[in-house]
């Protein structure tokens, strides 16, 4: 349940602000938080001390799960993911939101897969939409300084 909150919260802070006129210049966390739709993810991030990473130079591709992403998590798991003893679980759901690089939706394959920042893999379904293991891609190629957000419809969560 942690997982799933942590991994909400960095992909709100990654779908922010849409486009900007200078060019991309807003990071991944800035981005997400003027989108105002990921609240519950820039919440995550921070209580997971994950902010000066994705401010960091990348770049990054981050799915980021919508605030109703993290509201359709069985009740109360984003506050127990949220607890400072629950930091290291709260880390490796947003991290397995995470894959090193640049990906653009012009850079996937049906039943590809990708290696995560938390270590495991996640896959790439073409065949209904886009799909990121079992959530849907909402929004795809928003543009960073440091990467790229793509906005997923649930909380993806890596194998225990």
């Amino acid at each position: 349940m942690f997982r799933k909150l942590a991994m909400a919260s960095a992909a709100s802070l990654i779908v922010g602000t849409v486009a900007y006129a200078d060019g991309h210049s807003k990071d991944i966390v800035d981005t997400a938080v003027g989108a105002g739709s990921f609240e519950t993810l820039v919440a995550a991030v921070q209580a997971a001390e994950l902010v000066d990473t994705l401010k960091g130079e990348g770049p990054f591709t981050v799915f980021a799960p919508t605030d109703e992403a993290f509201a359709a998590l069985p009740e109360g798991t984003v506050e127990t993911l949220l607890k400072p003893e629950n930091k290291d679980q709260l880390v490796a759901v947003l991290t397995y939101h995470v894959v090193p690089g640049k990906v653009m939706s012009g850079d996937l394959s049906d039943d590809m897969t990708a290696a995560t920042v938390q270590g495991g893999d996640i896959t790439i379904d073409l065949d209904n939409g886009v799909m990121v293991n079992d959530a849907n891609v909402v929004q795809a190629d928003i543009e960073t300084s440091n990467g790229v957000i793509h906005v997923i419809d649930k909380v993806i969560l890596p194998a225990s």
